[in-house]
């Protein structure tokens, strides 16, 4: 199974924002992205200042390229996404957006049980969710509305999910997800609104440049 496994931090200063891959690490003064904001290379700081017109299609990769980035998706993945996206009823942007919401690893970070999404795959690739009822170690599987996610029972006497419900009260749930810190569940309830996902993704951008 093919996954990125460079430095995150060198992700956020190539878009050059942060996208809050390592969790709570991103808000403290040791996130990478506070101490070097250019963009990495040895061009990178010698280019931090400058004004930087981007063209059209310079403007629709790093739009891809960030959506890639946030979600933990591969180049040929998205684009296969994005290809289921433009089958399906309604805006393609949104589409494409509900499929990256509704990944298995995605909604095991939506719900708190991973401080980032690149945890929460790590989670579901060792084998500790279950997904109505069945064991599944496959983090881009695509939950449905009624789908419900559990943590294994043989892992609940594990340290880390001993210790996860405390960290997890903290975390505020989307509302197209329910989740039970006691019995360790959550349910997809309906498909994620517009406004209900990351506001920093530009969606028709993505369209624009796989329709050149």
């Amino acid at each position: 199974m093919a996954k990125y496994l460079g430095p995150a931090c060198k992700l956020c200063r190539r878009e050059g924002e942060k996208l809050f891959l390592k969790g709570e690490r991103c808000f403290t003064p040791k996130c990478a992205f506070e101490r070097r904001g250019f963009a990495p290379g040895q061009h990178g700081p010698s280019s931090q200042g400058r004004s930087e017109r981007l063209s059209d299609y310079a403007r629709q990769l790093r739009a891809k390229q960030k959506s890639r980035r946030v979600y933990g998706v591969l180049e040929r993945q998205f684009a296969r996404y994005f290809s289921i996206a433009q089958r399906r009823r309604g805006l393609t942007g949104l589409n494409l957006l509900q499929i990256l919401e509704t990944r298995l690893d995605n909604v095991v970070f939506r719900l708190g049980y991973a401080v980032n999404r690149r945890e929460a795959r790590l989670l579901v690739t060792h084998g500790h969710f279950m997904v109505n009822g069945r064991r599944t170690d496959i983090p881009s599987m695509l939950l449905r509305p009624g789908d419900v996610l559990s943590v294994r029972e043989g892992s609940r006497s594990s340290e880390y999910f001993k210790t996860l419900t405390e960290a997890a009260e903290s975390r505020t749930v989307p509302a197209w997800l329910d989740r039970s810190l006691k019995d360790l569940s959550g349910k997809v309830l309906r498909q994620p609104e517009r406004a209900e996902i990351d506001g920093n993704l530009t969606e028709q951008l993505i369209v624009e440049y796989y329709s050149r």
